[in-house]
């Protein structure tokens, strides 16, 4: 098989490898339907020869089927987001500059404005499996590109992040030696598809080892735990909001439903949170719900997963562990010089794990390194063998009064008070102090503390250049369709009106 991650699909004909919307597929029949959209796409091409191919596809064995389809055919895949409005799917349409979309019945419907105004072609998922086989498909060389994947778009525009073929087999090959994935294991996704989160640690890793993946049309609670309480699964992923959300589910269930979804959490033997921090309470009270210390880890779209906690042994709450197999990971000042363990610097990162470029923007991909490093932007330091994010250089580190302060220490601590449900610090622009603490807050059922009292409640955990000056209460913090707290937009709140 010349796409290296399909080469479990070829030795494992037979397994089921997809569980959705009632449908069990095996891996022969994976291979037999991306074989035929290949040859769609081809529609007599010899090698579609790196072009972007764009789908919006619900998560589904179409979802896989496509995404091999292109990689088979000599494409290279864009998933799109099924949240994303117009403007957003016009914006990556063009950016990746696709003359091909895949979408159908009501994604269809939503994508064919964007086809049309692009010229490109827009096809449908199930005129793609009805296609023949084609006489041959094209030879794929590791080095080729395989995926764009888009930035959160955190801190501006998304940026398209292409990796090779290559770059993904040694991302999912780390992920597989470091969480011991075999072929009998089955995982849960709940993720959405246009992020490495649920396309490389989930889909990916699970049909590179020859395991099942069961998949959700999107993250619901109930069906989520109904499913985790049949007791089949053996590891789950998710996002810190998912997890808090399941909490909030498992809360509200009657006595004896409890008791049984704890259970049959308990029977997994691995799950793992990652993409935005995991609070510590968070962690603390999934202990006490399924039995689990979360396995926290540390990546990004360009990297992939570049730290983690161990498998076996002790995950330490607020830390994010140490490098990953076969990557390397260093801590450098302002000027690139290395730092002590306990002084904040920034993450790099090299390897084979590293993306290759962002698409069309070879400025930017060469500012992005540093003697053949990536610059990550996340500040840590190292405590007893095992890395603490301190945050983004550009959002969560804050500058006031001559101090340098992380951003998700404060909203650590924060999040111990009774009347915080959740929060989100960030620092705005201020004359006197260069930058102001400013703390979003989410009310918890009490509801949430006036400044003054959260002030003198901060005072007694926190050295007084840490605690927060401003305040504002709201129903909502903004993410992005991971979860993600969105800062720009956090610091709107305090600087709009």
């Amino acid at each position: 098989m010349s796409v290296p991650l399909l080469a479990a699909a070829a030795a494992h004909p037979d397994r089921t490898a997809l569980e959705a919307a009632g449908r069990f597929a095996s891996y022969r029949e994976l291979l037999d339907a991306s074989e035929r959209i290949a040859g769609a796409l081809l529609a007599g091409e010899s090698d579609l020869g790196g072009r972007p191919i764009g789908f919006l596809v619900e998560p589904s064995f179409e979802w896989v089927a496509v995404l091999w389809g292109i990689w088979r055919a000599g494409g290279v895949a864009v998933p799109m987001c099924l949240s994303h409005p117009r403007p957003e799917l016009e914006y990556v349409a063009a950016d990746a500059d696709v003359d091909t979309l895949v979408a159908g019945g009501e994604l269809a419907e939503r994508l064919g404005p964007v086809a049309e105004a692009r010229g490109a072609r827009l096809l449908s998922p199930g005129a793609l499996l009805a296609a023949d086989r084609p006489p041959s498909l094209p030879e794929i060389a590791r080095e080729r590109g395989a995926l764009i994947v888009y930035t959160s778009g955190t801190t501006g525009g998304p940026k398209g992040v292409l990796t090779t073929h290559a770059n993904l087999a040694a991302q999912v090959g780390s992920l597989r030696s470091a969480w011991e994935w075999r072929a009998d294991d089955r995982i849960l996704l709940v993720l959405p598809l246009h992020h490495v989160h649920g396309i490389v640690n989930v889909v990916l890793s699970a049909l590179a080892s020859g395991a099942g993946c069961r998949m959700l049309p999107a993250f619901d609670a109930e069906a989520t735990w109904e499913i985790l309480a049949g007791g089949r699964l053996s590891l789950f992923m998710a996002v810190p909001t998912i997890y808090s959300r399941l909490a909030a589910a498992w809360d509200a269930m009657p006595e004896p439903e409890r008791l049984a979804a704890s259970r049959g959490c308990r029977r997994l033997r691995l799950m793992v949170s990652g993409s935005a921090a995991l609070p510590v309470r968070l962690l603390e009270r999934w202990r006490e719900i399924g039995g689990h210390t979360l396995l926290e880890r540390y990546g990004m779209t360009e990297i992939g997963m570049a730290l983690g906690n161990p498998l076996h042994g002790e995950r330490r709450p607020g830390h994010v562990g140490v490098p990953f197999p076969g990557v390397e990971v260093r801590r450098v000042d302002e000027d690139g010089n290395g730092v002590a363990d306990d002084v904040p610097g920034e993450i790099e990162v090299r390897g084979p794990t590293v993306f290759r470029e962002y698409w069309g923007r070879p400025g930017e991909t060469a500012d992005a390194f540093r003697d053949g490093w990536f610059r990550t932007g996340d500040v840590a330091v190292v405590d007893r063998g095992s890395y603490r994010i301190l945050g983004r250089q550009s959002v969560d580190i804050v500058k006031t009064g001559g101090y340098k302060v992380s951003a998700l220490e404060v909203e650590e601590v924060l999040r111990e008070h009774p009347g915080i449900a959740e929060c989100a610090v960030v620092g705005v622009a201020d004359e006197e102090w260069g930058e102001v603490l400013s703390a979003a807050v989410m009310a918890s059922a009490g509801g949430a503390p006036g400044l003054e009292e959260l002030r003198a409640w901060a005072k007694e955990r926190l050295a007084p250049y840490k605690v927060p000056r401003r305040m504002v209460v709201v129903d909502e913090l903004p993410r992005n369709p991971l979860g993600k707290v969105v800062k720009p937009r956090v610091k709107e709140l305090f600087t709009v009106g």
